[in-house]
């Protein structure tokens, strides 16, 4: 039962204004920390003279502690800041132990006056998560966040990769081996070929140039022109030492693709297959397996028919939010959640800034690199793009497409639909429409008549 605090209050129409009310009386607080965790509950729960606050340490038995602890004081829900990642391990015990435990973002609460410490930290997370004026973090549950797991990982090791790449191309250029010049990608077919027949001991360049694909579009001449270089020792070994750790990368990459290919199938829900799409097909650092499927049965729809998205961009979404999104009462939300949609920052019934929040959000990022992408895609999307970007800025167009893309997800997971596609010129028809009645509008309030004309042929 709400409990009303203080006495009722009208606004200047003469309403009345519904003052704070508990929310939530089984409410405890916790300032999570890396040597300690400061646990706040009412003070009506304890005894005489025992304090409301306790300080647990951070092994095992102090978190079990704090789970029994707080079943003794009657709590039923309780909220934590999301303090880098100390909070994960309490977290999850007491979510095994049947609490409501709420993760709240550390910047989005704001502390006390004056003095700060550790216990008026937990102290003020518990008033405040009593009256219900906190804002719950969103966290998938554990088979989800297993996944996600994985999948950052990977990205990880993808960038560990690049980073090998850019040494051994780096110790190719200090001993003035060429082979950028004349390949686009050295660790393609014929760029490893060529780096592991240097690390064997091969120098003939002619014998290095013949290892090179057909498709290639240097000569052998010019293959064996730029790989006529000084072979110094101290740059032959750190070759062979990033060659050695880009294969290791490249092992644990496969190594978390098997994994999520069998979480993934763990989770399968449907038995669907998608639509054969050649604007989908392998790309670098791709999945090893079909992962559009894999994702398709999982979530019931396939998101890499939206145009920006493929199947990484897939994986990043559904990893980071799960197969559905009843967190988020509406698209709106969802958007704001994101930092994608525009702010709102009024103040004495001016508006100041309409700009979007900074929101460090992984999906966010993603959709963001989608919709850059579709910069010169030949769809409705990469249309829509253009023309916000010549109004108003690529920066701008982009978190507008973004969020275009975040609402569409939305539709998607929340009711199971497929995307409809729209070619671009059909857009461009239908912006043509929008345009011309919004001429005749504005003609009609000056008085004046439009009339069409006859566009002459070109030449």
């Amino acid at each position: 039962m709400a409990q009303r605090v203080g006495p009722t209050r009208r606004g200047v129409d003469g309403t009345p204004v519904e003052p704070l009310s508990i929310k939530h009386p089984n409410a405890a607080g916790i300032d999570i920390g890396g040597a300690s965790h400061y646990v706040a509950v009412p003070p009506d729960r304890v005894g005489k003279g025992e304090p409301a606050v306790r300080e647990f340490g951070p092994h095992t038995e102090d978190l079990v502690a704090v789970a029994n602890w707080l079943c003794a004081c009657r709590i039923d829900t309780v909220a934590l800041e999301s303090t880098g990642v100390y909070w994960i391990a309490l977290y999850e015990l007491l979510q095994a132990r049947g609490f409501e435990v709420w993760l709240v973002d550390a910047k989005s609460v704001r502390h006390v006056k004056a003095r700060k410490s550790d216990v008026l930290d937990c102290q003020w997370l518990q008033q405040l998560h009593s009256f219900g004026l906190l804002s719950q973090a969103h966290r998938p549950d554990e088979q989800v966040c297993a996944l996600r797991e994985m999948s950052r990982l990977r990205d990880i090791t993808i960038d560990e990769r690049a980073r090998h790449t850019q040494r051994m191309q780096k110790a190719l250029t200090q001993m003035n081996v060429q082979l950028t010049n004349v390949i686009t990608d050295i660790t393609g077919e014929t760029g490893m070929n060529i780096i592991r027949a240097i690390v064997a001991g091969e120098r003939d360049r002619m014998a290095l140039a013949q290892l090179r694909n057909y498709r290639v579009h240097a000569s052998t001449e010019q293959m064996a022109k730029a790989l006529e270089g000084r072979w110094s020792r101290e740059h032959l070994f750190s070759l062979a030492h990033e060659l050695k750790a880009y294969d290791f990368a490249s092992e644990q990459i496969a190594r978390l693709d098997a994994e999520i290919e069998g979480r993934l199938e763990a989770m399968r829900v449907f038995d669907k297959r998608p639509e054969a799409n050649a604007n989908k097909g392998r790309r670098k650092n791709t999945l090893a397996f079909d992962g559009r499927r894999a994702l398709m049965n999982w979530c019931g729809v396939d998101l890499t028919e939206v145009p920006g998205i493929d199947v990484g961009t897939a994986l990043k979404i559904l990893s980071e939010l799960g197969s559905s999104l009843t967190r988020f009462a509406t698209a709106k939300h969802f958007c704001s959640w994101l930092g994608l949609c525009p702010a709102t920052r009024i103040s004495g019934n001016k508006k100041l800034s309409g700009a979007s929040k900074r929101i460090p959000n992984r999906v966010a990022r993603a959709l963001k690199l989608a919709a850059l992408g579709l910069s010169r895609s030949r769809c409705a999307m990469g249309a829509y793009y253009r023309k916000l970007a010549l109004r108003m800025g690529s920066p701008k167009a982009i978190t507008a497409v973004a969020h275009k893309l975040a609402r569409i997800v939305h539709a998607m997971l929340s009711g199971q639909a497929s995307y409809v596609k729209e070619d671009q010129a059909r857009h461009e028809a239908r912006y043509r429409e929008r345009a011309i009645k919004a001429l005749q509008k504005r003609a009609q309030e000056l008085g004046l008549t439009l009339s069409p004309q006859a566009v002459p042929a070109q030449p």
